[in-house]
């Protein structure tokens, strides 16, 4: 019988607690599971008002992984979803809003990927993205090198730049912007990364053609047009370890020589949220949103 648990009033399935979901560790469910409750503080407030996508594993990432992002079958009626636009017609999708819809979500095993807008305003950017992904030999240190020339460049502008882990292999750049389209977000993103291209022609490629980036940085600008969405800060990801897209400071960006530096796996979050609190808060500051040139 699956085990019910109460949450803040709420009623919670929650199943199979001992299951093995990342083979390399032992990482179960139920220990996936206490790394969501006891991360909300920190995650909640970067999903909150967006429709989340979910990347769902629920037999590990060796197993089916694919994208859910209508409200799935079985949905509790106290979930918050929402009509969320799409170019093939509407579509209805969660709103993770609090600890019990986090609880319940997190129990689908997924990661949790949202878009640069909120959903009071689908049409206006809130958030500019860079996905930093770099193509073999390149790693996550060729990632630090351009995501410091980034920074600069993004400050330049008034934009001020908080970088994230990917929880895979690169790193995720994020600043709060205001008054922008998503497609005046993209079209500016893509000029800062063709910069980038211009400014270290050995190391950074903006393109996605494959053939390109052996060695390269790819800049992916793309994600900020409307119909994407990128990791959410705090997400575990469906990697081969129990891996965290987790905030970075600038020090440690500018300090790593070792990609594992820049390695981090649900057990460390804790101490990390701890130590420096949530280095992506002031994402959340109305007063600290830039304007776009």
């Amino acid at each position: 019988m699956t085990p019910i648990t109460e949450v803040e009033g709420r009623r919670v399935a929650l199943s199979n607690l001992e299951k093995v979901l990342y083979p390399a560790d032992g990482f179960t469910k139920g220990e996936l599971l206490h790394y969501y409750a006891t991360t909300s503080a920190a995650l909640l407030p970067h999903l909150r008002d967006r429709p989340a996508s979910f990347l769902r594993y629920p037999d590990g990432p060796d197993g089916q992984v694919f994208f859910a992002k209508n409200v799935p079958p079985g949905t509790p009626e106290w979930v918050t979803t929402a009509e969320v636009p799409r170019s093939e017609g509407p579509a209805r999708m969660v709103l993770v809003q609090n600890l019990p819809s986090l609880m319940w979500a997190a129990n689908l095993v997924a990661e949790f990927h949202t878009p640069q807008w909120l959903i009071g305003a689908p049409e206006r950017a809130d958030r500019l993205v860079f996905d930093l992904d770099p193509g073999a030999p390149a790693t996550v240190v060729h990632c630090c090198e351009v995501a410091l020339w980034l920074r600069e460049r993004l400050a330049a502008d008034g934009v001020e730049a908080y970088a994230k882990t990917s929880g895979a292999k690169g790193l995720h750049l994020l600043a709060a912007v205001r008054g922008a389209s998503s497609e005046r977000a993209s079209e500016y993103a893509k000029g800062v990364a063709m910069e980038a291209e211009r400014a270290l022609p050995r190391l950074v490629v903006h393109r996605m053609t494959r053939s390109l980036r052996p060695g390269k940085v790819f800049v992916d600008w793309s994600q900020n047009a409307g119909s994407k969405t990128t990791a959410a800060p705090y997400t575990l990801r469906a990697r081969a370890e129990p891996t965290v897209s987790a905030p970075v400071t600038w020090d440690e960006v500018a300090d790593c020589r070792q990609p594992e530096r820049l390695a981090f796996r649900a057990q460390d979050v804790a101490a990390r949220l701890k130590d420096f609190g949530d280095l992506m808060a002031p994402l959340l500051d109305p007063a600290r949103a830039a304007e776009l040139p």
